[in-house]
């Protein structure tokens, strides 16, 4: 409980602490450093050891950071194209099951022969840290050009391996991996992630059909609604003892990708509460750390842990995974290095924190450290990676989703799309486009200046387009515009590669 004056107290520096970490995104995108490092040594130097504002309350900080994980994968549902996760949905699932599985195994039987751990302790470490971060992989992952198949298999996987592993560790955390068999507990597993996914799947196709037919009187009510219903698939899942992050995930995916009102509204909002979740969640973390704690035998146990799962666990890992769907080696190499871990191992090191497990405190401060520096090893350089392997596209399309009038009566999209160095698009004129019917160049950004194209104007490199296309004719304009970039006026005739 807390009086008025004490309110007024943590407004003002809650709301200063929060400015000073959106003002952080600007310092992040330029320097490359994942803005997950500077909130967590925000809460630090805030905490016992700056500052002096004493957090240690465990249970607190676990349920503090379920709430932000739920708001994070609402987010990550709310704005992924169906289209873009669907081919990659396979490898996504596989990922998120065989691969979680793969990943706990070889970090427990590093940590257990290497570190001296006990079972125990080796198999919490190893269940904590195999989970990608769905806030890491969203934030990153959409500004470095990649394959939909890449991109969506990483996003899929991030928004779905949390559910299994909350279970997991659950379970070994309350001791009661030992109370029942091991039939008993993958049975559970398994109920808790296909009850969860039914249940984000009717909470989903539900709420969409009350939206489309609600027609409610502010369109500032829209994304209130859609995170709502998300909020009630979570709630509804852990009501019957199921996987409430499936249910949340899968729920916001099939309210994001259904034709509703106002869904660049939506998905603003959604990013604007997930950013606001992310720092309050980072921001915690950090002041739950006593860096007093952290000695050279922490760093050591934290270096070898990590080295073990990025390059022993994690590649093993993608590799069983893919047998759902073979990918080549630099793709698979790519994924392994794309396994971001950010806030999500953080919070997990709670469960057994507040459950009073043995070795718990030792096992955060490990995980808090592990992250810490292979974050800076693998977020900063992933473009580099992607570079180096040839895993990067160029001249693709990117769909942009625009409210320039009522979605009720115009379902459409705006595409834009950026004529590259290489692109085969330069010097054809608008009308040999030959794009879809409905589908129209609208406007034309070159040199920083707006064109209006008529037919016969001509297209060079650096121009970007913005087209609009009916939804129903996206997927063709997008397909049309990629093979005019790849093989000029004449793709139409040309055979794929002429």
């Amino acid at each position: 409980m807390i009086d008025v004056h004490e309110l007024d107290v943590f407004v003002l520096w809650g709301s200063a602490v929060t400015f000073l970490a959106i003002l952080a995104v600007r310092l992040s995108s330029r320097t490359r450093l994942p803005s997950l490092l500077l909130y967590l040594l925000m809460g630090a130097l805030i905490g016992e050891a700056g500052l002096g504002i004493a957090f240690d309350d465990a249970e607190l900080a676990h349920s503090l950071g379920f709430a932000a994980l739920i708001l994070i994968l609402a987010e990550g549902g709310l704005t992924t194209a169906w289209s873009d996760v669907k081919p990659a949905m396979k490898l996504g699932l596989s990922l998120a099951t065989v691969g979680v599985v793969v990943s706990v195994a070889v970090v427990a039987v590093g940590a257990h022969y290497l570190l001296g751990f006990s079972w125990e302790t080796a198999v919490l470490l190893g269940a904590v840290t195999s989970p990608t971060d769905a806030a890491a992989v969203f934030s990153v992952l959409r500004v470095v050009p990649l394959p939909k198949r890449l991109t969506g298999a990483l996003e899929a996987e991030s928004g779905l391996n949390d559910a299994p592993i909350i279970v997991l560790v659950t379970i070994i955390a309350t001791g009661a991996l030992e109370e029942h068999s091991i039939a008993y507990n993958v049975g559970l597993v398994v109920f808790e992630l296909v009850v969860g996914l039914l249940v984000g799947l009717g909470v989903g196709y539900a709420g969409s059909w009350v939206l489309r037919r609600a027609a409610l009187p502010s369109s500032g009510l829209y994304p209130l609604a859609a995170m709502v219903l998300c909020l009630f698939a979570y709630g509804s899942a852990a009501a019957v003892h199921a996987s409430g992050f499936a249910a949340v995930y899968v729920a916001a995916l099939v309210i994001g990708n259904a034709d509703l009102p106002h869904r660049a509204a939506t998905r603003s909002f959604a990013e604007g509460v997930a950013w606001l979740a992310q720092i309050g969640l980072f921001v915690m973390l950090g002041l739950l750390l006593s860096p007093g704690r952290i000695g050279w035998d922490t760093i050591g146990y934290a270096v070898v842990a990590g080295l073990v799962l990025t390059f022993v666990a994690r590649p093993i890992s993608v590799f069983v995974s893919s047998v759902v769907r073979p990918m080549p080696p630099r793709e698979l190499a790519f994924v392994s290095w794309a396994g971001l871990r950010g806030a999500v191992p953080v919070v997990l090191a709670t469960i057994p924190l507040a459950e009073g497990a043995t070795d718990a405190r030792d096992l955060f401060d490990i995980v808090f450290v592990l992250v810490v520096i292979y974050t800076l090893l693998t977020g900063p350089t992933l473009p580099w990676v992607a570079d180096r392997l040839g895993v990067t596209v160029r001249d693709e399309s990117r769909g942009l989703d625009i409210e320039a009038a009522p979605l009720e009566r115009i379902v459409a999209d705006l595409l834009q799309f950026r004529i590259g160095a290489v692109s085969q698009m330069h010097g054809v004129e608008i009308g040999e486009l030959r794009l879809p019917p409905g589908s129209s160049v609208s406007m034309i950004v070159r040199d920083g200046e707006t064109l209006v194209p008529e037919r016969r104007t001509v297209l060079k490199h650096g121009d970007d387009l913005l087209v609009v296309a009916p939804r129903r004719e996206r997927a063709a304009t997008e397909e049309r515009l990629r093979q005019v970039s790849e093989r000029g006026r004449l793709a139409h005739w040309l055979p794929q590669g002429g």
